[in-house]
């Protein structure tokens, strides 16, 4: 009873928020200062445009996306030359593409109208689903390698998991997360958001080879949406402004200069390109 309550509020929640959109900027790095420019709407969709994730070696932005009747689909934009081109029309609902390490697939979110989210995937250009897990309500999820993924799993409390896709193999590492859960460049590790309690949440790192948790930093107060640059700096949002924060070098959060255009506001999820030259931000459309 509680999953299925969870999932109709993330299924009202998903058809009632505004609209939103991706705004892509150049992202430029020298001697620990980011700028950006060149801003583009890679989107310029009414409704909602969101979940971001780039290609780790191509010029595409992939990410989720509400057709006229309000379920999501997955797009992806080459930002080469600014075609937009649909890798889903299903009549389920995807959300949150990811790139599978083997660069084959996009795995994603599969809701379903009986009420299960599933983690399934999708080939690259378009193809069959292939499903991967369906005894979790799966939220998020996040890939260490081949075979192992950490998910956010919906319930009370929300749950990290760390699954293996071929064995079955399900631990259970915390509960309280974020939805935010990334691979730390560089590193054989995962970060993830903690919610310790409603006035404290730290990003956190999970080691892949030892299983320990450590505490990175503590969040922008209320925000739980994240993206690293190629170098390890963690890029955060409060909404209008962005802020970096470097382990091991930067005392605090700090505030990244910027000259955002009157449409760029409401500033959530963020992604960036592997080869750290692209940010995507996504806006609110209102």
């Amino acid at each position: 009873m509680i999953l299925l309550v969870v999932f109709l509020m993330v299924t009202v929640l998903g058809q009632a928020q505004t609209g939103s959109e991706i705004y892509l900027f150049d992202l430029s790095s020298k001697k620990g200062s980011i700028s950006l420019s060149n801003p583009v709407n890679a989107t310029n969709h009414p409704g909602y445009d969101n979940q971001p994730f780039f290609h780790t070696d191509k010029p595409i932005l992939y990410y989720a996306s509400f057709n006229e009747e309000g379920r999501s689909d997955i797009k992806s934009y080459d930002y080469s030359n600014g075609k937009t081109i649909s890798i889903t029309q299903t009549n389920e609902r995807e959300y949150s593409p990811t790139l599978t390490p083997d660069k084959k697939y996009l795995s994603c979110i599969i809701q379903r109208d009986n009420g299960e989210q599933n983690l399934g995937k999708y080939p690259v250009n378009g193809g069959e689903a292939i499903l991967l897990i369906d005894n979790l309500t799966v939220g998020y999820h996040g890939w260490l390698d081949d075979d192992w993924v950490l998910l956010f799993i919906l319930g009370d409390p929300m749950t990290l998991h760390l699954y293996n896709v071929k064995t079955k193999e399900d631990k259970i590492i915390t509960e309280n997360i974020g939805r935010s859960i990334h691979r730390i460049p560089k590193e054989d590790a995962m970060s993830f958001v903690h919610k310790q309690s409603a006035s404290e949440w730290q990003i956190k790192k999970f080691d892949n080879k030892t299983e320990s948790i450590s505490v990175i930093i503590t969040t922008l107060s209320g925000r739980e949406d994240l993206a690293w640059t190629p170098d390890g700096t963690i890029i955060m949002s409060d909404g209008s402004k962005l802020f970096q924060y470097k382990p091991g070098k930067s005392k605090g959060w700090e505030e990244i200069a910027t000259n955002f255009p009157a449409e760029v506001k409401g500033i959530t999820r963020l992604a960036i390109s592997a080869d750290g030259k692209k940010l995507a931000l996504v806006v609110s459309e209102e």
